[in-house]
């Protein structure tokens, strides 16, 4: 997951405050970050430029590690991987209890074709005030309590309040990791629900795990994926619907080895619950035992493809309703390029798009090569808040403004799991490097809308090969991975000197191939005088329906909160202004099993 950098090592001195010089292939500093050194003991603490592994010489400290043990010691930003090998998120701790099963809860377990050792070993209970209300307790693989999942036993269709809901603000695992063994099977079962799992566990086979938020929750990756990688195989048995079978997808697209229930396995059955009581743990056994890999051919018959249209295909609108008619919205497994004047604005324009792809429910991962990590910040949450919400300031004759504060825990709390960036602190951000952070941040971190910002500051420079063929074979890479991984990749190139006023392909600056491999191509660019408009956005290719405008459409653009419009309507609302911390409703005084 973590790849050591030099610049990592230098960028550690700065956060540190540290004076430092190089000494062979190591970075000695002044002084230990951890013991401080002693007034005649200096230079006692290096880093190996090398490695990125760390000591200290004094006896009395003897600190030693690696770039991940600064990244957790220190609050060190290590880029994407920060989130995972360091957690800054404050998840709330639960009691650490091994509640008995109480009768009510036996009772409905055995109901379902659970045993009452089945029960007992996995501690499933009720509330003490409410016995109505199942309680489902996730321990991790150190058998530490890490978050509660109830289930509202008389819950009947249509009736108010929730069936099932999680305890407010703890970290997402899986279910079942702490009776998880590689000792016992190197195959992990995962399945949907918690009495799936629990049905296989019944059914005697080890190692069975279920996701703590449904199908489409994946928020427990990141703290789950050491433990999922420990497991040779990974067997998917998800609830079976109209063909196709939940978590599987997402799955697969995350890890090498993914096997799956077969159709005729499931019985007609809707899930591993279903399947144990109409046929037996026998049954279960029989469909695990049986689990297949999903093939993967580069040659298929041209009528088994399944048939799409436009119009059921996932996409995210823009808040551009002229754009949206014309295009139809971005969609999932497409590429599309940005470009026009430079300072313009494209950047703006695109990350106004993520915003409105987060707006959709997607999560986002961004690349910007021109902007640090708080610029680029700044400027995406002056979006996010709107001109309503933004103080206005002024220094040295110079007009700006900045969030307002109150506000900041609601924006915090809506896109906190909903946007990635990438760390452009490294020195050499290598295209290889991009793509494979590119393809982590969509198997590990579910991110379905990409943004690189821009195309010549993500590329490497490789003098074995030409400028053109760098650029041709990044897009190219880039149109593979929205294909394999149906997401929606957004690409911000610059404009080559234009001798016309109308927009085309061939005003995009670099090779040819970069607008041949995309879907769409807009161009994000200045209004003549006689036009409406600040700006106006020139669609220049549309593979979507063919829909295209080379003249252009106006835009206007709002100078507080960098906000773009095609009505001069900046006062819309995305959706922070109504949002509330953690799963439901829960209040904060509610604990587990009481």
């Amino acid at each position: 997951m973590y790849e050591f950098k030099e610049s990592d090592a230098y960028d550690f001195a700065r956060h540190v405050g540290i004076s430092i010089h190089k000494s062979g292939h190591n970075l000695t500093f002044a002084r230990c970050p951890y013991c401080q050194g002693a007034t005649n003991d200096k230079n006692t603490f290096a880093i190996d430029l090398g490695t990125g592994r760390f000591q200290c010489l004094r006896a009395s400290c003897g600190a030693k590690g690696n770039m991940i043990t600064l990244a957790k010691d220190f609050n060190f930003d290590i880029g994407l991987a920060t989130e995972y090998y360091a957690p800054k998120k404050p998840y709330k701790k639960l009691p650490n209890k091994k509640p008995s099963p109480k009768p009510k809860a036996i009772e409905y377990m055995l109901s379902r074709g659970i045993s009452e050792k089945t029960t007992q070993k996995y501690r499933i209970t009720t509330q003490d005030k409410n016995t109505d209300v199942l309680v489902f307790p996730f321990y991790d693989e150190n058998n530490v309590l890490q978050i509660v999942k109830y289930r509202n036993m008389a819950y009947q269709k249509g009736s108010k309040g929730s069936k099932e809901w999680c305890e407010k603000g703890c970290k997402p695992i899986l279910f079942g990791m702490n009776e998880c063994s590689t000792e016992k099977s190197d195959t992990l079962v995962i399945t949907e629900g918690q009495i799936d799992s629990l049905s296989v566990a019944e059914s005697g086979i080890p190692n069975a795990v279920s996701v703590p938020t449904g199908a489409k929750g994946f928020t427990w990756l990141p703290y789950c994926w050491d433990f999922c990688k420990q497991f040779k195989t990974i067997v998917v048995f998800g609830d079976y619907e109209k063909g196709k079978i939940t978590l599987l997808d997402e799955l697969k697209a995350r890890f090498d080895s993914v096997k799956h229930i077969r159709e005729k396995d499931y019985k007609g059955c809707k899930d591993a619950n279903e399947l144990l009581q109409k046929y037996g743990s026998g049954a279960v056994r029989k469909a695990i035992e049986n689990a297949v890999f999903t093939e993967n051919k580069h040659i298929k018959p041209l009528v088994s493809v399944e048939r799409k249209s436009y119009a059921e295909i996932e996409n995210f609108k823009s808040r551009l309703s002229t754009l949206n008619k014309m295009i139809g919205g971005f969609y999932m497994g497409t590429l599309t390029i940005i470009t026009g004047e430079r300072g313009l604005g494209k950047s703006t324009f695109a990350s106004q798009l993520g915003l409105d792809a987060i707006r959709s429910g997607y999560t986002c991962f961004f690349y910007s090569g021109e902007l640090n990590d708080w610029q680029f910040q700044n400027w995406m949450e002056l979006n996010m808040f709107g001109p309503e919400n933004l103080n206005r300031h002024s220094r040295d004759g110079y007009v700006y403004w900045t969030t307002k504060a109150e506000y900041q825990p609601l924006v915090n709390n809506w896109y906190k799991d909903k946007a990635y960036l990438y760390d452009n602190s490294m020195v050499d951000n290598e295209a290889e490097s991009l793509m494979e952070t590119i393809e982590i941040a969509i198997k590990q971190y579910a991110c379905r809308v990409i943004f690189i910002d821009n195309l010549m500051t993500a590329i490497s420079d490789d003098l074995t090969s030409d400028l053109y063929r760098q650029q041709s074979n990044f897009t190219r890479k880039l149109k593979s991975i929205a294909i394999r991984f149906d997401v929606c990749i957004f690409l911000v190139a610059h404009p080559r000197k234009r001798t016309t006023d109308k927009w085309s392909n061939d005003d995009v600056s670099g090779s040819g191939n970069i607008t041949n491999l995309a879907d769409i191509s807009l161009a994000y660019t200045l209004t003549k005088e006689n036009e409406k408009g600040d700006r106006k956005i020139c669609v220049t290719k549309n593979r979507i329906n063919g829909r295209m405008d080379i003249e252009g459409f106006p835009v206007y653009f709002e100078e507080s909160s960098k906000r773009i419009s095609d009505t001069q309507d900046f006062n819309w609302e995305y959706g922070w202004e109504t949002s509330e911390t953690g799963f439901n409703d829960i209040s904060d005084e509610e604990t587990p099993f009481y």
